[in-house]
C-alpha cells in the first residue's frame, strides 16, 4: 500500500465571500483551483458542491474560518504548485483577504492510497499540531516527515 499527502488550510476572512474585500479572491479561485487539477502530482481537492470551490465549508463551526484540503503524491508536488505562476500571486496576496493568525493554519499528514480526508480530519489534524507540534501525524513543509513504511 502507498501513502498521499494530505494538506489542509485554513484562513479567517476578512469580510463575507460577497464582499469587496474578498471579491480578488473569489474571482481567482476558479483559476487556481483549476491550475491545482492540472498540476504534476494532485491527486484530489475537497469541493463543497455549491460551485468549483470548498468555501462552503467552515471550520470548528467558525462561520469566518475557510477550508482548502487537498491530496497530492508528495511534498514536492505540493510545493511546485504553491510557488508556481498562478498559485504563488494569490499566496502573496493572502493578508489582504485573510486575518494572520499566530495560531498554525496549515498542516500536512500522510494518507493511505486512495483514501479522502474529510473536514474532521482536518480539524484532527491541525489540533494535534497546534497543541503537539510537528509529528508524523500532523507536519508542515518546514517540518516534514516521510511517508509510513509500506
Amino acid at each position: 500500500m502507498g501513502y498521499e499527502l494530505a494538506q489542509v488550510n485554513i484562513g479567517r476572512m476578512r469580510g463575507p465571500l460577497d464582499s469587496p474585500v474578498m471579491k480578488d479572491f473569489m474571482d481567482g479561485l476558479a483559476e487556481v483551483n483549476a491550475a491545482a487539477e492540472a498540476a504534476e502530482g494532485f491527486v484530489w481537492r475537497l469541493v463543497d458542491g455549491e460551485g468549483d470551490g470548498a468555501t462552503g465549508f467552515r471550520f470548528w463551526g467558525d462561520e469566518w474560518l475557510i477550508v482548502n484540503m487537498s491530496v497530492w503524491t508528495g511534498p514536492e508536488a505540493l510545493k511546485s504548485f504553491m510557488y508556481g505562476t498562478v498559485h504563488r500571486p494569490y499566496l502573496q496576496r493572502r493578508r489582504e483577504w485573510f486575518e494572520h493568525l499566530k495560531e498554525a493554519v496549515t498542516t500536512l499528514w500522510w494518507v493511505p492510497e486512495g483514501e479522502r480526508p474529510t473536514v474532521q480530519d482536518a480539524e484532527k489534524r491541525l489540533t494535534m499540531l497546534r497543541e503537539k507540534g510537528p509529528s508524523p501525524d500532523a507536519f508542515t513543509l518546514k517540518a516534514e516527515f516521510g511517508a509510513p513504511e509500506a
